[in-house]
């Protein structure tokens, strides 16, 4: 190499390294200034303390901290308990943190030791108008929307596959309904990272005889199973429900265009709902009676994989590593999954799958959500 090259190479170097520290300072700035805006709760079991009542639109991050003895809840409620996050199974003495867009409005910020009630509550004010990073980045506005459309397919499916697992029923046909049950399932499944964004619907329609509120009928999906496999019987009052499941999913179905997604609600909702899968669907406790939890766990997994593909574009280029360990992460579980597809387009039954098994899709989801729960923080623009 020439003594020139040498020179200009030396200065190039030079440029380099000052350029790198200079960048490597700026972005300790923006830590240290993300993680100062942030909002701090402190969890315990008797209290919810909030670090800041008043902050402004836009994006949000809350930095949770359970100082409890019981593993807690964190939810966000507008008007009428509507959810706009949350973050649930947040064990003892650890930490979790949500990335949200919230509007300018009135909310609560509620704790739930045990998970389990009202929680203990703060109002907050959220002021000004705060631009979303949706209306920031065009790419993050066309996947809600692509998101949206989705979601409005998996609910059109759904009712002609819910109307007919509901005509078995008013048949009397217990083998055919029992065959149509976890069909008609697969929409609401796969649109469940979304799924608090349609209201009263999931309560409605997906809840199971343990987790229902004080005072709330047992409605849906799972009182219709129990009666197929448990009781092995057809009666009025299940004929009442499947009307009434009908009903529900309609109402769903029109709710659709007007629900309020986000590109965080996306990628925090399949956060969530792999979390949700980790720790109890895992266990069989959902399709308990039916055993058709993989047709459940496969439908979610497509349902956060679509959302993550779409946000894709802009999460890549923030996070090129994150994108590539997405992409790996999602493979290798549709690969576990596909081990126990039937020939006629069913799953195992559950009650088949050993303990071992369970433990080795338990591991494979919570590998896949830990960097799932970066996703929120890529596509926020900044």
């Amino acid at each position: 190499m020439s003594a020139r090259r040498r020179s200009t190479a030396a200065a190039l170097l030079t440029l380099a390294v000052a350029t790198a520290t200079l960048a490597g300072c700026a972005s300790k700035k923006d830590d240290k200034a993300a993680a100062s805006d942030a909002v701090k709760v402190n969890a315990t079991d008797t209290a919810c303390e909030v670090s800041k009542t008043s902050f402004p639109a836009g994006h949000v991050v809350l930095d949770i901290s359970n100082k409890g003895s019981k593993t807690t809840e964190v939810y966000v409620y507008g008007d009428g308990d509507k959810i706009v996050t949350e973050r649930e199974n947040i064990g003892p003495g650890t930490k979790a943190s949500i990335n949200a867009e919230i509007k300018a409005g009135s909310y609560e910020i509620a704790c739930k030791p045990g998970m389990v009630g009202d929680g203990i509550r703060q109002k907050i004010t959220v002021t000004g108008e705060g631009g979303s990073s949706a209306k920031a980045d065009p790419r993050l506005a066309a996947a809600v929307e692509a998101y949206r459309t989705y979601a409005q397919e998996q609910a059109d499916a759904t009712i002609p596959a819910v109307e007919a697992f509901v005509a078995a029923i008013k048949a009397d046909d217990l083998a055919k309904a029992k065959s149509l049950y976890a069909p008609s399932r697969t929409g609401w499944e796969r649109t469940e990272p979304v799924a608090e964004s349609f209201g009263d619907i999931d309560p409605k329609t997906d809840t199971r005889e343990d987790k229902l509120e004080p005072g709330q009928a047992w409605t849906g999906w799972h009182k219709l199973e129990k009666s197929l496999w448990v009781d092995a019987k057809i009666g009025d009052d299940e004929k009442k429900l499947a009307d009434q499941l009908v009903a529900d999913l309609k109402d769903w179905q029109k709710k659709i265009p007007e629900a309020e997604i986000t590109a965080t609600s996306m990628a925090n909702g399949a956060k969530e709902l792999l979390d949700e899968v980790a720790t109890n669907k895992i266990t069989g406790e959902e399709e308990r009676y039916s055993h058709t939890d993989l047709d459940d766990f496969q439908a979610n997994v497509e349902g956060a994989q679509k959302a993550y593909e779409l946000l894709k574009p802009v999460a890549s280029e923030k996070d090129p590593e994150l994108a590539k360990t997405l992409d790996s992460e999602f493979a290798e579980i549709n690969a576990l999954l596909a081990k126990y597809k039937q020939a006629d387009g069913g799953f195992t039954s559950y009650d088949k799958v050993t303990d071992a098994e369970r433990k080795t899709f338990s591991d494979a989801v919570n590998s896949l959500g830990e960097p799932l729960s970066k996703l929120a923080a890529a596509v926020v623009v900044k």
